[in-house]
């Protein structure tokens, strides 16, 4: 092996002999943050009453490990030991056995799953009252599949044809946190309006009481959320939607009876006129009677790409979309926000990445905690970037904050009673790690 330095070639001999080096340095901004905003010790007193002897370790901090072994990119229990192998920065970590015992009693309780939301959505008050609450809130519900591969109970086909599972999960857009979530088998419909109603009730849920009068809560949907039972829920609960609406024959006949000059230009994320795209309302041209009152349906239209497959409902070049809303504004406002529910996809994607690809147990209800343990790890990552991380650090996706910021390697050395954690001085992004620590001093601790 070589390495080069002022481009010289030197030959690397390896000694076991270094002392004070630690990794993933980076990744006790997480453990934290947990404590900053209270949530670990709201897990603890949340399920207390779960732990079975009274020198075992807190039930709080082992949850609290588990959410940053996943936000720092583990994706099974026998991950914590990365974090257990670093016992100067994360202190006493639990073992994986003794993970395990406590996610088997929060999973056997009939209100274990519930409790750990209880405690994430008080977390969620305090990171609120550091921040600032939201005037609007945008809750995204999307299903995705996850695969297994082995008979985990309830594994079941899905409609492409794979095997495993398929979540129902809710994201909040102003403020990239996961809210809610269920697991479901593989088998389960994109378009069941009962279970998106009950992610939806969880999400909401979440937002803490404290703030949820103030705020303006709209519902974003795509296609599987145009459903008469979910929009009249969304009514009776005074929350605005916006939803994908399918293109049969009707919608295309009524489309093509739109003259040239009624098109509008559709709008960029940035408010920009869209250089390919156009959008038109079509709402007097449909029967929308079985809808919620006030219901509006918008078409956009773009050219497609050049080599991509048109079907039947395209014409002369032109791809359709169209999205039934209950709410007020501009036509290419309204259907450019609508848009802006692809950043649930990316949510999702980062998920998989931290921890949900790959739910590790046999039981249904084990696997049930490990989702809510994955929604906490996200929600840890985007606390931290909110409190501690500017500029694009505050912005970017978990690998890539992985790589700069969490898994960086360090010397912790002692003198006169303090510790310092010295990081590589020409490392790229060290000013920012060393800022985001002095950030996290400053933070008052929660009361009580």
């Amino acid at each position: 092996m070589k390495v080069q330095r002022d481009g010289r070639d030197f030959k690397v001999v390896v000694a076991p002999d270094g002392e004070g080096l630690v990794s993933h340095a980076g990744s006790t901004l997480l453990a934290q943050v947990a404590e900053k905003t209270g949530l670990t010790g709201m897990l603890s007193s949340g399920l207390s009453d779960l732990k079975q002897r009274r020198s075992g370790h807190d039930q709080g901090r082992v949850i609290r490990d588990l959410a940053v072994m996943l936000a720092d990119g583990g994706d099974c229990l026998g991950d914590l030991g990365a974090l257990g192998d670093q016992e100067p920065l994360f202190g006493d970590v639990a073992s994986a056995s003794t993970a395990f015992r406590l996610i088997d009693r929060i999973a056997c309780n009939p209100q274990g799953v519930e409790r750990l939301g209880a405690a994430h959505a008080r977390a969620r008050a305090r990171v609120w009252q550091l921040t600032g609450a939201p005037e609007r809130l945008t809750i995204d519900l999307d299903a995705t599949l996850i695969g297994s591969h082995s008979e985990k109970e309830g594994a079941a086909g899905n409609f492409k044809g794979g095997y495993g599972f398929h979540p129902m999960l809710a994201y909040a857009d102003q403020t990239s946190e996961a809210l809610a979530g269920e697991l479901r088998s593989g088998n389960a419909g994109a378009n069941t309006a009962a279970d998106q109603i009950k992610v939806a009730e969880q999400a909401i849920g979440q937002i803490p009481v404290e703030y949820i009068e103030n705020i303006k809560l709209l519902l974003r949907v795509d296609c599987a959320g145009a459903s008469h039972e979910l929009l009249d829920w969304c009514r009776d609960g005074r929350i605005e939607f916006s939803v994908g609406y399918e293109l049969n024959e009707t919608m295309r006949s009524a489309i093509l009876q739109i003259p040239d000059n009624d098109w509008v230009p559709a709008l960029d994320q940035d408010g920009s006129p869209r250089p390919n795209g156009q959008v038109c309302e079509i709402t007097a041209s449909l029967d929308l009677a079985g809808w919620p009152a006030g219901s509006r349906v918008i078409v956009r239209r773009e050219r497609a790409h050049p080599g991509a497959q048109l079907s039947f409902t395209d014409h002369d070049g032109h791809r359709f979309q169209a999205i039934l809303t209950d709410q007020p504004g501009e036509i290419a406002q309204l259907e450019r926000d609508h848009r802006g529910r692809a950043r649930v996809e990316d949510h999702i994607r980062n998920d998989k990445d931290t921890g949900m690809r790959n739910l590790p147990f046999r039981d249904f209800e084990h696997n049930r905690v490990w989702l809510e343990l994955v929604r906490i790890a996200h929600n840890l990552i985007v606390w931290t970037q909110r409190l501690l991380l500017t500029g694009e650090l505050a912005r970017a996706e978990p690998k890539r904050l992985r790589y700069r910021i969490l898994h960086v390697a360090a010397r912790l050395s002692f003198h006169a009673r303090t510790a310092t954690l010295r990081i590589q001085a020409n490392w790229p992004w060290a000013n920012e790690l060393t800022t985001a620590f002095a950030r996290l001093r400053t933070l008052p601790s929660p009361a009580g």
